[in-house]
């Protein structure tokens, strides 16, 4: 049964900083990709950043050079740093894993290439 746990989400002033994790379980599939992504109300789910078992990672334009996704796979979780927030990164945060073979097309940041989703954790950047 594959589990994913997320935490650290919370409420930060405009420029601030926050740490998700994401614990993972019940899965073994090495060739992988797992990402964040973020909803909010009204709007589709967004992929925030993606990272490879290798290590590969890929981000939203958005997010670019504030975000920092990274993975202890010795552990299994993955960990998202946000820093110089702001009021539109206001959102509820997703973890995702792919467990199975995915075409290659199919990009990293697209919620097509993930099987499993955690709860999530809400994130509120106020102005």
């Amino acid at each position: 049964q594959v589990q994913l746990v997320e935490s650290g989400g919370g409420s930060v002033q405009s420029g601030g900083s926050l740490r998700l994790s994401c614990a993972a379980s019940g899965y073994t599939y090495s060739n992988h990709w797992k990402a964040w992504f973020r909803q909010a109300p009204g709007k589709e789910r967004e992929g925030v950043a993606a990272i490879h078992n290798d290590g590969n990672t890929t981000y939203g334009d958005s997010v670019k050079g504030r975000f920092t996704i990274s993975q202890d796979n010795v552990k299994n979780t993955l960990s998202l740093q946000m820093n110089n927030l702001k009021p539109e990164d206001t959102a509820m945060y997703y973890c995702a894993v792919q467990t199975m073979r995915i075409s290659p097309t199919v990009q990293a940041l697209s919620v097509m290439r993930y099987n499993y989703w955690g709860q999530g954790t809400q994130v509120t950047v106020s102005s």
